[in-house]
C-alpha cells in the first residue's frame, strides 16, 4: 500500500528520525521516553496512549502544553486523516510547532549547567555521597 510513497521497518533509531528536518509530527503512544525524545527535537505529536503514564503525558501534550493532539476511540481512516491534517496544516498546526520548539528550548536549558534538571541531579549525587559506605558483602 505504501510502495513508492513510504517504507515500513520493524525498528528505526527514533531520536535520529525525529531530528530529521522532514519530520513534521510524530504518532506516539506517549511513553515518557518517546515524549521527551519528540519534545527534545521540537516535534509536535499525535497522541494515542494505551495505559499508565501514557495517558497523563498525552493529556499534558494536548491540553496543557498544547503541542499535541490526542486521538481516542476507533481509528478509522477519517479520524487518522483529520488528526494528521490538524497536526500539519493551518494556523493551529503552526502554533503547535511553535510551542514544541519552545518546549525543546526549555528542555535543553533544564539539562545544561545551572538548569533545573541538571541541578536536581547534582543534588541527588551529592546526597548519595553523604550516605555511609556499606561493603557489598555486608548486605547479605
Amino acid at each position: 500500500m505504501v510502495s513508492g510513497r513510504g517504507y515500513i521497518v520493524k525498528w528505526a533509531p527514533q531520536k535520529e528520525v525525529l531530528a530529521h528536518q522532514a519530520v513534521g509530527g510524530f504518532w506516539s503512544h506517549c511513553g515518557w521516553n518517546s515524549t521527551l525524545e519528540s519534545l527534545g527535537e521540537g516535534v509536535p505529536m499525535i497522541c494515542r496512549p494505551f495505559s499508565t503514564d501514557q495517558k497523563v503525558n498525552a493529556s499534558y501534550l494536548d491540553c496543557v502544553w498544547r503541542a499535541g493532539i490526542q486521538v481516542e476511540g476507533e481509528l478509522g481512516r477519517e479520524v487518522v486523516e483529520r488528526a494528521v491534517r490538524k497536526l500539519l496544516i493551518g494556523e493551529e498546526a503552526e502554533e503547535m510547532r511553535k510551542r514544541a520548539i519552545i518546549l525543546k528550548e526549555k528542555l535543553r536549558a533544564s539539562v545544561t549547567n545551572g538548569g533545573s534538571s541538571h541541578n536536581s541531579l547534582e543534588e541527588f549525587v551529592n546526597f548519595l555521597r553523604t550516605l555511609p559506605y556499606l561493603p557489598m558483602n555486608t548486605l547479605g
